[in-house]
């Protein structure tokens, strides 16, 4: 894995602020959204050090990448620093000598709790992950006094836990709990991976994603990138025409954003999109619209003919999808709060034809497919929402399947990739609703594409239903 961070304990003044924005982090009630954390803290920063501003930003490029480094390995820095307590110096001279070590990893993940790597001091948490990220071969700090057995215990940890055919101690290595391995292994069940493909997925899970953009306002592609890369962002382009960036200029900040030709959307996401397979006139609804990726994504294929209404449970959410839509010239979007909870009063156009054309239920789900960006997240994923999300989810289905008309389509699509959430909630629906057909289902993205993961199904209500 590519590593963009200074040495934590080789630059002091790097260490000293990266020590301290952990204990901010570690001090909220439960662990934040980091992405928004940063944001709000940077802001702080900025007001307190105005006079800094040409502070180095390579700096604080690397102050949010150790950042989202210790939390994606926060499980991992505990059990090491757990394990090495538990040995005598004695014994550590053993396990030196002989390689040897053993770590019940399993029955030590039932017992873990988030809280727990609170209790670390923050010096050894971070040696932990330096070590994790540039390896026992670099120099090491001579401010840990105990550096060297440290390091050399990391080695034969290291040595005993990165074997993908030992699978806890390979999830612990790759950043994820040992116990979510019977839903992982369910998916790949499902959708047939190889060992080797769930083996990758694992692994992809500690390597976040390129940044997709998709064009639009009939900008061709090539040319959308060739203007991206005059305007000083560094992208690439696949053999089928995606554009991802990688760093340079933010991509916001270009004129082609601002002008609305470019939208960021993930791989994965632009797919879902895509499943509507609409045209020109056609009358969709995105229920669950959120700030709007995908609802502009389909709007922008229709010309402004027809009709896009977006809504979602949280009216709060549809202010970006209002920016979205006006940046890009669209517009034949309609955008109101719907909670969920009952059927769609259906506007007198949409009843005038008994229903909408297409039908979009991205519904709320545990966003296990957006571990890669947002490896927070995965802390917070737990039995007991995945139950409460597969109730909503239920419910979302059964009050929006009444809005589409005969011969129309309800696409049913997630963020995550547990099968409970995916083919488990279209085969319930099945049940449930003898009026609708499968066309198809698919997950998206990760492990085959370098992209979030996702899910989408298709399906077609019947004339006879």
């Amino acid at each position: 894995m590519t590593n963009t961070t200074p040495g934590f304990f080789t630059n002091d003044e790097f260490s000293q602020q990266l020590f301290s924005a952990w204990r901010e982090l570690l001090s909220e009630k439960q662990l934040p959204a980091l992405d928004r954390w940063l944001k709000g803290r940077n802001k702080i920063q900025y007001a307190k050090h105005v006079r800094k501003v040409d502070q180095s930003f390579k700096q604080q490029l690397g102050l949010s990448a150790a950042l989202f480094a210790g939390v994606r390995y926060l499980q991992l820095a505990c059990a090491l620093e757990h394990s090495y307590q538990q040995y005598e110096k004695t014994e550590l001279d053993q396990i030196i000598v002989s390689g040897n070590i053993n770590v019940d990893v399993q029955a030590w993940d039932l017992d873990w709790k988030f809280e727990q790597v609170k209790k670390i001091p923050v010096a050894n948490f971070w040696f932990w992950i330096e070590l994790r990220l540039k390896g026992s071969d670099q120099p090491l700090p001579r401010k840990m006094r105990d550096a060297e057995p440290r390091a050399e215990f990391f080695k034969r940890f290291a040595e005993h836990m990165n074997h993908p055919e030992k699978t806890a101690e390979f999830l612990l290595w790759n950043g994820l709990r040992p116990s979510w391995y019977p839903l992982l292994q369910e998916r790949a069940e499902v959708s047939q991976w190889s060992p080797e493909q769930l083996q990758h997925f694992i692994v992809q899970q500690n390597q976040s994603p390129p940044i997709w953009l998709r064009v639009q306002r009939d900008k061709p592609i090539r040319d959308a990138y060739n203007d991206l890369v005059l305007q000083g962002v560094n992208v690439s382009i696949t053999e089928d025409g995606h554009i991802s960036a990688q760093g340079g200029k933010g991509v916001s900040a270009t004129k082609l954003f601002q002008e609305g030709f470019v939208e960021v959307q993930d791989l994965a996401s632009q797919q879902i999109a895509l499943a509507v397979n609409i045209k020109a006139g056609d009358k969709v609804w995105d229920c669950c619209a959120g700030a709007g990726g995908k609802t502009v994504a389909i709007a922008s294929r229709m010309n402004n003919k027809g009709v896009v209404v977006a809504t979602d449970l949280h009216g709060y959410k549809l202010e970006e999808l209002k920016r979205r839509t006006k940046r890009a010239e669209i517009f034949n979007v309609r955008a109101f709060e719907w909670a969920g909870d009952e059927p769609l009063r259906l506007p007198k156009e949409i009843a005038q034809q008994q229903g909408f054309d297409w039908v979009l239920v991205d519904a709320p789900c545990s966003s296990a497919g957006t571990w890669r960006r947002n490896q927070d997240a995965r802390w917070r994923f737990n039995g007991k929402d995945t139950a409460e999300l597969i109730a909503l989810q239920q419910q979302i289905l059964t009050n929006a399947a009444p809005a589409v008309r005969k011969n129309g389509y309800l696409v049913y699509a997630t963020c995550s990739w547990q099968v409970s959430e995916n083919e488990a909630q279209v085969k319930w629906f099945l049940e449930n609703n003898s009026e609708f057909t499968l066309q198809s289902q698919t997950l998206l993205g990760a492990p085959l594409q370098d992209s979030d993961t996702m899910f989408v199904a298709v399906l077609t209500k019947n004339v006879e239903g």
